[in-house]
């Protein structure tokens, strides 16, 4: 035990040592060895488990009256995506990456009104003010930055959508909306309606 937590030696280490004193070696340099192992895991298990614990399941009653449709929470904070089924037998929970800056994030209740397989992608004009050199158009296909599905909420120009770049995952890299892995957008097109409730927080 360790400040009272039970202490996980590697196998290698271990056996490190016991072969060391075993040998008549100089163990006390072979027990500092072990000792600094030990605590890189213990503070790798703690960032680990604190990166967890702003990505949790939650419960969709603090902020839904019900979940007719379907209902999707947004959580900048935590740049997690939670959906429950109408029935509430379906829930999940995805990465999402979330705008990059606090003036380009909106927050509040939309709903879906659109879902697209294939989406073709046109800067906005504000984006196209900041970027002058992006195109205007992007077809369908691996370039496009809506991904392989787009559902398309009643705030203009506001999507949950795929992306192939997938470094933008899990960090503020978006221009407005929410991006999630295409193997994971793909799974909640499938899941959510026109008309599935969205909550931005």
């Amino acid at each position: 035990m360790s400040n009272g937590r039970p202490v996980n030696l590697s196998r290698r280490a271990l056996l490190g040592a016991g072969a060391a004193m075993a040998a008549g070696l100089a163990a006390p340099a072979v027990l500092a060895q072990t000792q600094n192992t030990v605590e890189m895991e213990q503070e790798l298990s703690s960032n680990i488990r604190r990166n967890m614990s702003s990505f949790r399941s939650l419960q969709w009653q603090p902020y839904f009256s019900d979940t007719r449709n379907g209902a999707i929470l947004v959580d900048t904070t935590s740049r997690a995506l939670h959906f429950w089924s109408e029935d509430q037998s379906i829930y999940k929970l995805y990465p999402t990456s979330v705008p990059l800056t606090e003036d380009l994030t909106r927050r509040g209740r939309t709903q879906i009104v659109k879902k697209v397989i294939g989406p073709d992608w046109r800067p906005t004009p504000a984006m196209k003010e900041r970027n002058p050199e992006w195109p205007d158009y992007v077809p369908p296909g691996p370039d496009n930055p809506l991904g392989t599905h787009a559902l398309y909420l009643s705030w203009q120009f506001y999507r949950i959508h795929g992306t192939h770049d997938t470094r933008k995952i899990g960090r503020r890299s978006s221009n407005g909306c929410v991006g999630l892995y295409n193997e994971h957008v793909a799974e909640l097109f499938e899941l959510t309606k026109v008309g599935t409730q969205v909550l931005l927080i």
